[in-house]
């Protein structure tokens, strides 16, 4: 929770609580009570005064759905208790719209970044150049410190991320390989985040100028599907820089959709 509590991003937060309780409407409320059959004690799943086995699809479907409530109630409690910490004035209410944003791939179709999107592509997928192998996280060497230290951002944050998964994007003649494409459930779409460390050399530069035209030949939008951050040697990398980033790529996609928060509250 280091992260959690000092840098998620007010808008992410308010999207999270705004999330859970949309889900919470929409999930079955279920619950598990034990019966005696002939003396043998069987559990089952009751809803709305019907009861299933457990073994049963309907069981197995609303025994799901009980376990992604109990988390769900769970995580709301955590980021009601952040926000309330933080914030004066209580989050905006709104309900999480689906983000629909297309990618052009190598083949020339338009393929949509959502989770299934997001599940094919493959992690730490980036062969081409050697890493140093004194940046591990999570079974993962990552090329640098900060590239480190942005793993364990998204990963305290609770936001799914594939690191360097391989990409074949229209227009590309070889694989393209962003250092992060984040998932954000809340809003069923995808993100990528390119990191630069050395942009004082001039090959390093020439390289992140092509891969960002790539992605906007692609079809992505440059601070609402990609973000950038940077650091250098005198000017390390902040992780409220992430924050601010992530926070305002969120609010433009909630402002810029059918489902807009209030935007008078601080």
């Amino acid at each position: 929770m280091e992260y959690m509590d000092k840098y998620i991003p007010q808008e992410h937060l308010a999207l999270k609580i705004n999330f859970c309780k949309k889900r919470l409407r929409e999930l079955p409320k279920v619950s598990m009570q034990e019966h005696r059959v002939r003396g043998v004690i069987i559990p089952k799943i009751t809803m709305d005064n019907h009861k299933f086995n457990l073994d049963s699809d309907k069981g197995r479907e609303l025994y799901s759905a009980m376990i992604e409530r109990d988390h769900l109630e769970q995580q709301l409690k955590i980021y009601e208790a952040i926000w309330n910490c933080y914030y004066k004035m209580p989050p905006p209410e709104y309900d999480p719209p689906e983000i629909v944003r297309k990618i052009r791939t190598g083949n020339n179709e338009t393929t949509i970044m959502d989770k299934a999107f997001f599940d094919n592509l493959k992690n730490d997928a980036n062969k081409q150049y050697p890493k140093p192998m004194i940046y591990p996280f999570n079974g993962i060497q990552y090329r640098s410190d900060a590239e480190r230290e942005i793993a364990i951002f998204y990963t305290e944050t609770g936001i799914p991320f594939k690191y360097e998964p391989e990409l074949h994007l229209y227009g590309v003649n070889r694989p393209v390989y962003p250092d992060f494409v984040l998932y954000i459930p809340e809003l069923e779409t995808c993100k990528f985040h390119e990191h630069y460390g050395m942009m004082s050399f001039a090959k390093y530069t020439r390289d992140a100028k092509i891969k960002c035209s790539s992605y906007i030949d692609a079809g992505l939008l440059l601070d609402q599907d990609v973000f950038f951050t940077y650091n250098t040697e005198d000017q390390p990398l902040d992780i409220r820089y992430i924050a601010a980033k992530l926070n305002g790529i969120i609010y433009g996609n909630l402002i810029s959709s059918n489902s807009k928060p209030n935007t008078e509250w601080q």
